[in-house]
């Protein structure tokens, strides 16, 4: 059920659109104020001692980033910070709130077997070697987002998302990150660590994730709607209490017909990024 080639061609379509240009914002009293556009990015480099607001497109690719407090993507904004060139990575000393609509992109790390994600900066998606490791110790909290990907980070609380998503379709959207990286909506987890709980409902996307991840609390995937019918992957991880999943629901066949609850089973012959062919 888990993809391997859809990572490659979201890290490369994704890094066309975030690296194009970019421009250091100025510096504001209060929260740092991070904005720009798909066509120049705004930057996140050094330490910023009381917060900081991502409006627009905002980009960690030029050296370390530290966030000390809370770290807001604000509503319909774009954070990308899985670069690995010049030594890269966000810090948040605090918690990462994503609003309505927003966009995070956390982390980048490809396994030896293939899973994960490269650097959207890798200069060889063939063979890539570039890593980024991301650490929040707060609580990445979400309040109706469009996609969250979250790989190779460390957050020390719980990660919480509510609502959300692209709707109950498989089709790139028209416009925002996704479209311009000509992928479904999606949210995930990869390669992580999460100290607290992990919490995901009624969210309506195309799928969500959660694979080789070490979640020391709980997790809960309730009341989510999926487009595809193995919309939500969990595997390969170690939960340290409770997995509960409930109320969940995918597209029905119709009346009569068996159940669908692999993708490949709705198109055996297709080996696009959706459906899927299963994994163990």
């Amino acid at each position: 059920m888990f993809r391997r080639c859809a990572p490659l061609f979201v890290a490369a379509a994704l890094a066309l659109v975030i690296m194009a240009a970019s421009a250091p914002v100025a510096p504001a009293a209060g929260p740092h104020i991070c904005s720009g556009k798909f066509q120049k990015p705004g930057l996140l480099k050094g330490t910023y001692p009381k917060g900081v607001v991502v409006e627009g497109v905002c980009a960690v690719k030029t050296g370390k980033a530290r966030v000390i407090g809370t770290l807001i993507v604000a509503k319909g904004g774009a954070l990308g910070a899985a670069f690995g060139r010049h030594h890269s990575a966000l810090t948040v000393i605090g918690n990462l709130i994503v609003d309505q609509g927003g966009v995070a992109i956390l982390g980048c790390k490809v396994n030896p077997n293939g899973t994960g994600m490269p650097c959207l900066d890798e200069p060889n998606m063939n063979h890539p070697t570039l890593t980024s490791h991301e650490l929040v110790t707060g609580n990445i909290v979400e309040f109706s987002p469009l996609g969250v990907i979250i790989h190779n980070s460390s957050v020390g609380g719980s990660v919480k998302e509510t609502g959300g998503g692209g709707g109950l379709s498989c089709n790139p959207p028209k416009t925002g990150v996704f479209a311009k990286i000509m992928s479904p909506v999606y949210s995930d987890l990869e390669d992580d660590t999460v100290g607290g709980n992990v919490r995901i409902n009624s969210v309506d996307t195309c799928w969500l994730g959660l694979a080789r991840v070490k979640v020391h609390g709980n997790v809960a995937l309730v009341n989510n709607d999926l487009a595809d019918p193995d919309g939500i992957e969990v595997l390969d991880s170690s939960i340290g209490k409770n997995l509960s999943c409930s109320s969940n629901t995918h597209p029905g066949g119709p009346p009569g017909t068996m159940p669908v609850w692999d993708s490949a089973e709705a198109n055996p012959n297709s080996m696009a990024i959706y459906p899927r062919i299963s994994e163990p």
